[in-house]
């Protein structure tokens, strides 16, 4: 898609990391299921850090599909990927996904939901009543974990805060600009800023079928998970 084309009304960012194996077909897949939609949309392929040929399939895809775009955070780096593809989206609405999920039903009943003109954040929830979560038990688990420890130490109301959220750009703009933190806790900063700034919160049930084992092994980013949890609870308690 041209610099000179129209905006899109529709921004659909998906960070992407080592997705070599997968990224043709999910797109393939995802442009499908979006045809008969009817939107003008756009997709941000947000990649960082990637050690495999995904940035440079991400190029030919957006050779190959107008209303596709790359860019690259320049490190592994999954929240500094999904802040840049926010601000680099030009729709009204912005659909943050997973490149192994690409939900276009969740899709739809978020952009309806934002349509309503009185929610800001639609939230995917697979920790919800009515969600399926398919993911392998630990899995499930260690989402469960986090929720609680999200709960515990920065009073969070929701049940989910990672994996799929929509809402109108405008609005949640200026509380992306002002999160402090990145990698695996950028969204629960977003989420838990969106709650506390007083905005109106949708959650939804989805359905949760990984199409591959996750990039980066649950147990190695465990550490990783717990230092960021302490930076985002002093950005969210001290700095505020």
């Amino acid at each position: 898609m041209s610099v000179s084309s129209p905006s899109p009304r529709i921004s659909i960012v998906i960070p992407i990391y080592n997705e070599e194996a997968i990224l043709r077909s999910a797109i393939v897949d995802l442009r499908e299921r979006l045809g008969p939609l009817g939107w003008h949309y756009e997709v941000i392929l947000a990649e960082n850090g990637s050690r495999d040929k995904t940035a440079e399939l991400a190029r030919a895809l957006c050779d190959k599909y107008p209303e596709l775009r790359a860019l690259s955070a320049g490190e592994p780096n999954y929240g500094k990927a999904l802040r840049e593809g926010i601000r680099a989206a030009r729709g009204e609405f912005v659909l943050c996904d997973e490149i192994d999920l690409c939900d276009t039903d969740f899709h739809q009943a978020a952009v309806a939901e934002l349509e309503s003109g009185t929610t800001d954040l639609v939230i995917g929830s697979k920790l919800i009543a009515g969600a399926r979560d398919e993911r392998p038990m630990v899995r499930h688990v260690a989402s469960l974990a986090y929720t609680a420890l999200l709960r515990g130490l920065l009073g969070f109301r929701g049940t989910d805060t990672h994996g799929l959220k929509a809402f109108r750009r405008s609005s949640l703009l200026p509380i992306v600009e002002s999160c402090l933190a990145d990698r695996d806790v950028f969204a629960s900063e977003l989420v838990i800023r969106t709650y506390r700034s007083g905005k109106r919160v949708v959650e939804i049930p989805v359905q949760v079928l990984e199409k591959r084992p996750p990039s980066i092994n649950l147990f190695k980013r465990v550490p990783n998970v717990l230092t960021n949890l302490a930076k985002l609870t002093w950005a969210i308690r001290v700095r505020g």
